[in-house]
């Protein structure tokens, strides 16, 4: 059975390749405009859409896993910021604070029914400077992420402690996406080759 990455992201990607699954990557333009406001459901219900919009696309011969990420602090969702602006402000709200992100994964194979499930883990931020702010933003990194960072690239330094899965943090919880993937029977290449 084909597995099928259903995302652009590139750090996803680097991760299931990390792991030594043979997949290719289809990206849904599924609508992502719903209205949940608890993170966990709101990623949970994310991924689903995203999964059955590529799956629509192949038929039910394949493996597809979809996938989202927000970050929630004070309250609310922050997804990725709309401008340099908007990232200063996200940053800035999370300077020297703890916030949690939350990943969304669902695994839907063949007509089976999807398993749709949510990591979270909790990330503080040390002190930082309204210089350093800006200094990150200008690398370019924060664009595209939830939060406006990535902590597996030049936001690492922005990072001071990580409580739960790193790689939930990156956009895919590797531990539990391999044992939903198991269950369904398809295990990384590497793995089969020992």
């Amino acid at each position: 059975m084909q597995l099928i990455l259903a995302s652009g992201s590139a750090r996803r990607r680097e991760l299931m390749e990390l792991a030594g699954y043979d997949f290719i990557v289809g990206v849904s333009d599924a609508n992502e405009d719903v209205d949940i406001s608890d993170p966990a459901l709101l990623v949970r219900e994310l991924a689903t859409i995203k999964a059955r919009a590529v799956q629509r696309e192949t038929g039910e011969a394949c493996c597809i896993v979809g996938a989202d990420t927000v970050v929630y602090a004070d309250g609310r969702i922050i997804g990725k910021p709309r401008d340099e602006e908007d990232a200063f402000r996200i940053l800035k709200t999370l300077n020297g604070r703890e916030h949690t992100v939350y990943t969304g994964v669902c695994v839907l194979c063949g007509a089976d029914e999807p398993n749709a499930f949510c990591d979270e883990t909790r990330v503080t931020f040390r002190e930082l400077s309204d210089e350093e702010i800006s200094a990150y933003i200008r690398t370019g990194d924060p664009m595209d992420k939830a939060g406006a960072y990535g902590v597996q690239g030049a936001g690492c330094v922005l990072v001071k402690s990580v409580m739960g899965c790193y790689f939930t943090v990156i956009g895919l919880p590797m531990p539990r996406l391999y044992t939903a993937l198991r269950e369904k029977g398809i295990l990384p290449t590497k793995a089969k080759a020992r």
